[in-house]
């Protein structure tokens, strides 16, 4: 596993794969399936890999944290640099805190919290975490009322982030009052768009992003890799045309749920047996994993 700090050109040279997180039948972790997305991630070209919300770990025991940080660690290859997250809630935060010393990972992502919260409360607790951990964290931006464009100003200028994934879904994504205060206040080099690779032409091109994160880069990496160098080579026709290769999956996951589609998606192209997803959600119905899986099928042949 590669524990370099990260860099904006590190962010600039890789999607930033957001994969599910296997499980076997009994919903423990399980090694073998995880270490063939990570496989099939790095043979596309991936070289960061991003734990979040695809991988439940809103939801995971802290009594299974230690274990997943280890397996993920080893499975990493030497180039591949891995970001877990933590959170969302503040005790949780801090409790992790502990179990993160006893590994290399370069920077961890803090999952926002929507409930019982406020902007500068949030401030606070991001702080409070980032100075226990004693490396600068991930900012995870996904909706409005998280925090306000100057409180991540002063945590950036503080030192208290090394990134920050913007993630706040717009039915027009070019006109986002949020993002274009946001990159007139933080160097936009530090900032990744999050949402896949629907909207990550217009935020490279169009707001001057570094990088885009993406769950279907899962089936189709070296899709997406080709997609991320057309854009840094201001190739956008090129660029687009490969976004329309991942629309018909991405249309699923936005009718239906993302974290759900993707998992089955990633079981369905053959690439892992992702296992049943973690509660506090549940599997897709017989008609949508039809769906799912030909748009699957579809995307891996377009990879």
């Amino acid at each position: 596993m590669n524990t370099d700090s990260i860099t904006p050109d590190m962010l600039a040279n890789s999607v930033i794969a957001v994969p599910p997180l296997a499980r076997d039948v009994n919903l423990k972790v399980c090694p073998v399936e995880n270490a063939k997305i990570i496989r099939h991630l790095e043979t596309g070209g991936i070289r960061t890999l991003l734990y979040g919300g695809n991988a439940m770990f809103y939801h995971i025991a802290l009594g299974e944290f230690a274990d997943t940080l280890a397996m993920l660690e080893e499975n990493a290859g030497q180039d591949t640099c891995v970001i877990p997250s933590v959170g969302p809630a503040y005790g949780t935060l801090m409790d992790q805190v502990g179990i993160l010393s006893d590994f290399e990972f370069p920077t961890v992502m803090i999952l926002p919290a929507r409930d019982i919260a406020t902007p500068k409360g949030c401030a606070t607790g991001i702080r409070r975490f980032a100075e226990a951990y004693g490396k600068p964290i991930v900012l995870y931006i996904k909706f409005e009322g998280y925090l306000e464009p100057e409180d991540v100003q002063a945590l950036v200028d503080d030192g208290v982030v090394n990134w920050i994934k913007y993630a706040i879904v717009r039915d027009n994504p070019a006109n986002d009052n949020y993002l274009s205060e946001l990159v007139d206040r933080v160097n936009r080099k530090i900032i990744v768009s999050g949402i896949g690779e629907q909207p990550a032409i217009t935020h490279v091109d169009g707001f001057g992003l570094n990088s885009y994160t993406s769950g279907c880069v899962c089936i189709a990496p070296c899709l997406s890799m080709k997609m991320l160098q057309a854009l840094k080579a201001n190739e956008i026709e090129s660029a687009e045309a490969m976004r329309k290769i991942f629309a018909p999956l991405e249309y699923l996951r936005n009718d239906i749920n993302p974290i759900r589609v993707l998992h089955e998606a990633v079981a369905a192209a053959n690439i892992a047996n992702t296992g049943p997803i973690l509660p506090l959600l549940h599997g897709v119905d017989d008609d949508n994993y039809s769906k799912i899986a030909e748009a699957a099928k579809e995307l891996l042949l377009g990879n």
